[in-house]
């Protein structure tokens, strides 16, 4: 997938090939901080500066309530890029913190801080790492952040489960693994299979110096219960989100013909034991 932005460098060669964690975390730590303008430009009204969307179907958390009642717990957001969410959450009566990889994100949410008076503390920092203490949260969230950009998902998630306190919930949305064997078209015209399901190598750009300069891995529905289950944690429930009537806003893949006949994203609802 290329940058969004046409005024963005292009990319010299694309295609698939392995590649490590270290050389896709800098990739797409790059690749954000270079994309971000664009990215709040072009979603920001259908995110909203307070407000939590789940996925490019529009589902949000004030109808699926997927977190439950967060007035008064500590919840962390994980690849929180300018707070939308998370400031969502701090005006339902929770105190948030968000972390991501992107200084450039970051730094829209302290720009939509300022804006809405709504402001959330953000830490820069990878998911396989983050910087909070022990059983610390009640819950944890990520809506598209980080995660689907992430080899190493099993850290990401022994990490969240590190910082939960016993009990706490992780609920996460990632692009759908059928999706990774279509092409990145919308329309009818891409319901064509391009690629094997069952083939984990990742979609990787290079720049003209010959670095990786976007990573989108790929993890099958099994990919993910078997990490969710090997480091401790429980899968209570799996939302596959359908696309609603009179949505008609396309996003890269996701659009309303596409989304009328395959699922575009998957949320895992998680709990620490």
């Amino acid at each position: 997938m290329t940058s969004g932005d046409p005024a963005a460098p292009q990319p010299a060669d694309a295609g698939f090939r392995p590649v490590t964690a270290i050389e896709t975390q800098r990739a797409n730590r790059r690749d954000w901080d270079a994309e971000a303008d664009h990215y709040q430009r072009e979603h920001g009204e259908f995110l909203g500066d307070v407000g939590f969307v789940w996925c490019p179907e529009g589902l949000t958390e004030a109808d699926a309530r997927l977190l439950g009642d967060v007035r008064g717990k500590r919840v962390l957001e994980v690849g929180c890029g300018a707070g939308q969410c998370a400031r969502w959450l701090r005006s339902g009566g929770a105190e948030v913190v968000g972390v991501d990889l992107s200084l450039r994100q970051l730094q829209h949410s302290r720009r939509i801080d300022a804006a809405t008076q709504v402001a959330v503390p953000v830490a820069c920092a990878t998911a396989t790492a983050l910087p909070l203490r022990d059983a610390c949260v009640d819950v944890a969230c990520s809506a598209f952040g980080a995660l689907p950009f992430l080899l190493d998902i099993e850290t990401a998630l022994a990490e969240v489960r590190r910082v939960l306190r016993p009990g706490g919930a992780f609920v996460f949305s990632v692009v759908h693994p059928v999706r990774r064997m279509l092409p990145d078209d919308p329309s009818l015209e891409g319901l064509t299979v391009v690629r094997s399901y069952f083939d984990r190598t990742p979609y990787v750009e290079v720049a003209a110096e010959g670095q990786p300069s976007y990573v989108e891995p790929h993890h099958t529905l099994a990919d993910w219960v078997s990490a969710i289950i090997g480091v401790g944690m429980v899968l209570e429930r799996l939302v596959e989100p359908e696309w609603p009537a009179g949505h008609t806003r396309t996003w890269g893949g996701w659009g309303p013909a596409r989304g009328a006949l395959v699922p575009g994203t998957a949320i895992f609802v998680t709990r620490r034991g």
